[in-house]
């Protein structure tokens, strides 16, 4: 996994995340991060890309992390890109082309650190999760939704086909499905999102913290080390043929295998005992 960065290592032409952009709460274990801007509809502004994506490094990094929650305040999860910040870039002399790509790379950067982090990521879902932010939902490990949520990739309807949210909606769900979604921007419902393979839960609006946790909880409770690589081993197959596949899943089972929690895990279910992961 990649080390995460100092403050004083930071490059100074990286963004730096705003304290006002994300709520950090650690609840036994599981780290929860809420996005709290919802008077900017919680958009994936320059500032918020950076606040999550420094707080899903240092989980990373952080022993005492074994799971991540990823809620929102208001009646929107994310609607995407901040579409004023990056028009405002438009008047400068290369017509914003330079910014663009700062910020896609810096959205690219944050989904790939989601994917890489070695604990679990879930998203606690209430309200529409919008372009990037339906990005967002897909690319977390879990999600957990309202009955009310809806999930959307606008983008064609405004001239800005959904490319980047494409990559993580079209590995969650069919091809017919995501094309329907990207060429349509119509919004989908939480339940036809649950068939579509797009979340795993709906639940009532109240509930969805408390599911969200729940299932953290539950992976918290899991071997740390044996969750981190089955989490990395996952999506590493998942791009390679069914061959390649399982001659590397092969190796990652011998290595697990090797590992002190499989030798204790193995030997308490042939003792029938409880395991004691702090043992291993």
């Amino acid at each position: 996994m990649p080390a995460t960065k100092t403050k004083a290592a930071r490059r100074k032409d990286e963004p730096r995340p705003h304290a006002r952009d994300l709520e950090i709460e650690r609840r036994a274990g599981i780290l929860v991060l809420t996005l709290a801007r919802p008077d900017r509809r919680n958009s994936l502004s320059e500032s918020m890309l950076a606040a999550l994506h420094s707080a899903i490094e240092e989980a990373s990094q952080d022993a005492g992390v074994r799971a991540v929650v990823i809620a929102a305040r208001g009646t929107v999860f994310s609607a995407g890109h901040d579409l004023k910040e990056l028009t405002a870039h438009r008047t400068e002399a290369d017509g914003g082309r330079a910014y663009h790509t700062k910020i896609m790379r810096e959205c690219a950067r944050l989904m790939r650190s989601i994917v890489h982090c070695p604990k679990p990521v879930i998203a606690a879902v209430h309200g529409a999760a919008l372009a990037a932010g339906c990005q967002l939902v897909a690319t977390c490990d879990l999600a957990v939704a309202a009955e009310e949520a809806t999930f959307c990739t606008p983008g064609v309807n405004i001239g800005l086909f959904c490319s980047t949210p494409m990559v993580a909606l079209s590995r969650n769900v069919s091809r017919k499905r995501a094309m329907e979604m990207l060429l349509l921007g119509d919004r989908l419902p939480a339940r036809e999102a649950l068939d579509y393979g797009l979340i795993n839960r709906v639940v009532p609006a109240d509930k969805v913290m408390d599911e969200a946790l729940a299932l953290a909880g539950r992976i918290a409770a899991k071997p740390p080390a044996t969750v981190a690589i089955g989490k990395e081993a996952f999506y590493r197959q998942i791009e390679m043929s069914v061959a390649d596949a399982y001659d590397y899943a092969a190796g990652v089972m011998v290595e697990n295998m090797m590992h002190a929690e499989a030798e204790e895990g193995i030997g308490a279910f042939i003792e029938k005992r409880p395991p004691d992961w702090d043992k291993s």
